[in-house]
């Protein structure tokens, strides 16, 4: 969603049970549903653990993937509790997903296209980083800090690179607000 600047903190979060069940999958598990690294060439050194994905537009459907059953008692509560402190009630969460770029891994710049991306807030939360990972949007650094949630303008171009020693997992998902009447 357009929001003004590249990113805009929403504070410091609780994962910790989300970090640690996701820390606790097995590698398998990590490569089941690879649509978005064979979807977005930009992806295609991640890897994805999907909860929720939306397809179609404007008549969108939303599918539960392989990641609901592993993870969504412990991702739902934090993705409750970010919506509850920032953002309008009884919207609706498009997509949600862990995804994990691993040391020397590269997303190149782009910018979301989507256009879900034109009325979602984009969430990430950092489960795991490290202080070698750069993550650039537009003009803007993004400090790598584990559990602090932020919202990213994905229609800005941004990139990320980890050059550290440990992969880079991110809690990103979409809230789309409810829609105002006319």
């Amino acid at each position: 969603m357009l929001i003004g600047e590249p990113t805009s903190p929403l504070g410091e979060y609780d994962c910790t049970e989300l970090t640690r069940r996701v820390l606790s999958v097995e590698e398998p598990q990590w490569h089941q549903d690879a649509r978005r690294q064979q979807s977005y060439d930009v992806h295609a050194q991640t890897q994805s653990l999907i909860l929720l994905f939306c397809s179609g537009w404007p008549k969108i459907s939303i599918a539960r993937a392989n990641g609901w059953d592993l993870l969504a008692d412990v991702a739902v509560p934090v993705m409750d509790r970010i919506i509850a402190d920032h953002y309008a009630p009884g919207g609706q969460v498009l997509r949600a997903m862990m995804t994990r770029l691993p040391p020397g891994g590269r997303i190149a710049r782009h910018r979301d296209s989507h256009p879900s991306f034109a009325i979602a807030h984009r969430i990430h939360v950092p489960l795991q980083t490290n202080p070698q990972v750069e993550f650039v949007v537009g003009n803007e650094i993004v400090p790598p800090r584990a559990h602090f949630a932020f919202e990213l303008n994905n229609r800005v171009e941004h990139q990320v690179i980890n050059r550290g020693t440990e992969p880079r997992i991110h809690f990103i998902f979409d809230y789309a607000p409810p829609q105002t009447q006319s």
